[in-house]
């Protein structure tokens, strides 16, 4: 059951010299417990993949901030956490995932209405299904909102949790272009929860007696993610709303942030995002966006879901809440560390030329197309002409401010969750450690 949505509203401090502050009036739907409890489960269980080895929190681990501590990870084909993450001889992965798994912070408030890097996913009421996704209109209906939908899409994704082509019942199906509907791959996956005692049991108390569907999945872990991993308790919240102090850089940093490093241009709101598109001239590694098919190692983000010239390499702005805790940064983890990616937004073109490939963190394993595009310099050339950001000019001492600001966005309470890592879950499948 869904509840009525309570919120918290705080007196804004003016601060001289920088643009307006937000304020904290952040939206979070309350949930419905018995939901929670059973994300939860699945959240963490390997069953929700084709070959039952890799679940959500493989990529998305409260241990290492709900992501997964690597540049881009490694899905089927592999076990283990972040960088402990091993390789499986006997079934290794094709290639890195193409994109840096994004943290998980706050995804319930109401202001989040689009997901993934690319934007590729989001709530639209002109939609039957209420939601715009890479389906149209093969969508199903019944998910509660895109949260609930783009939880369940990587479990169609072969790098992911799908597994390689044919290996299983889910690749096949997803293989053979088969991903709703009787048969198709979220249908294969309902019919394996539904098997399950455990799992049927607890579905009755949230849908009764009715068949498991793969949006009951989805929706049951859009609540647990709301839930889990509500972070809005750190200082800088309890600064806007009731004035209390940050230490003396934090506060100088913040004066930066909202004014000279002008990084409140896109980094906007309680959240610091203006859930908005932007090209930062970020380097590309690893394997790019591309589908099997295609030749290349390019991530032209935005612009492979609009199709539009002008958001070529444009990516959407992550929320900074908890970021001292989930590096890597940037759509495909560039940038191991945060200083890193600060000083590139100073000077991105720059930054770009002069990239190397130790400023990224992997795990087990090398692939040909870790750096391939980063040797090639016209696809390089291409990526800083996109660039948006101007560049500016700050001291050493200006940058380590701003650092301590980003700390003040940490809210320490949240990082492990409410619920925190089941013991075990009803498939009795092992869970990565």
């Amino acid at each position: 059951m869904r509840h009525l949505l309570f919120c918290t509203v705080a007196i804004l401090p003016a601060l001289a010299n920088a643009s307006p502050l937000p304020k904290a009036d952040a939206t979070f739907p309350e949930q419905d417990m018995a939901e929670v409890k059973l994300g939860q489960l699945l959240f963490y269980d390997p069953i929700l993949s084709g070959n039952k080895s890799v679940s959500c929190a493989s990529c998305h681990h409260p241990d290492l901030g709900t992501s997964d501590g690597v540049s881009l990870g490694l899905g089927d084909g592999a076990t283990g956490l972040g960088l402990n993450r091993k390789i499986n001889p006997d079934n290794p992965p094709e290639q890195r995932i193409p994109r840096n798994a994004p943290a998980l912070w706050n995804l319930g408030a109401t202001e989040f209405t689009v997901f993934f890097h690319d934007g590729r996913l989001e709530d639209d009421p002109t939609r039957p299904s209420g939601i715009r996704t890479p389906l149209g209109a093969e969508m199903e209906m019944g998910f509660d909102n895109a949260l609930a939908a783009q939880a369940m899409f990587p479990v169609l994704s072969g790098d992911e949790m799908a597994g390689h082509y044919s290996e299983n019942d889910v690749s096949q199906a997803v293989r053979l272009g088969r991903l709703t509907g009787p048969g198709g791959a979220w249908d294969i996956l309902a019919k394996r929860v539904e098997a399950i005692p455990a799992y049927r049991a607890a579905f009755d108390e949230v849908i009764g007696e009715a068949p498991i569907k793969f949006h009951d999945i989805a929706n049951v872990m859009a609540a647990f993610i709301a839930f889990e991993w509500r972070a809005d308790a750190s200082a800088f919240d309890a600064f806007l709303r009731d004035g209390t102090p940050l230490t003396e850089d934090a506060a100088a940093g913040m004066d930066l942030f909202y004014g000279k490093a002008q990084c409140s241009t896109c980094h906007s709101g309680q959240f610091q995002t203006d859930h908005g598109f932007h090209a930062i001239a970020l380097p590309q590694i690893g394997p790019g966006k591309a589908a099997r098919f295609e030749r290349h190692n390019r991530d032209v983000g935005r612009g492979r879901v609009t199709g539009a010239a002008e958001d070529f390499y444009r990516f959407r702005t992550p929320s900074l809440r908890n970021i001292t805790q989930t590096a890597p940064y940037g759509h495909n983890g560039a940038f191991t560390s945060l200083e890193g990616i600060v000083r590139h937004h100073l000077t991105p073109e720059a930054s770009l030329s002069a990239y190397t490939l130790a400023a990224a963190t992997f795990s087990d394993g090398t692939f040909s197309n870790d750096f391939k595009l980063m040797n090639d310099a016209p696809e390089v050339s291409q990526i800083a002409q996109a660039n948006d950001l101007p560049s500016v000019s700050l001291s050493d001492t200006e940058v380590s401010q701003i650092l301590a600001f980003l700390e003040s966005l940490t809210d320490y309470d949240a990082i492990k969750g409410r619920l925190g890592v089941p013991t075990s879950v009803p498939s009795g499948l092992p869970l990565d450690n």
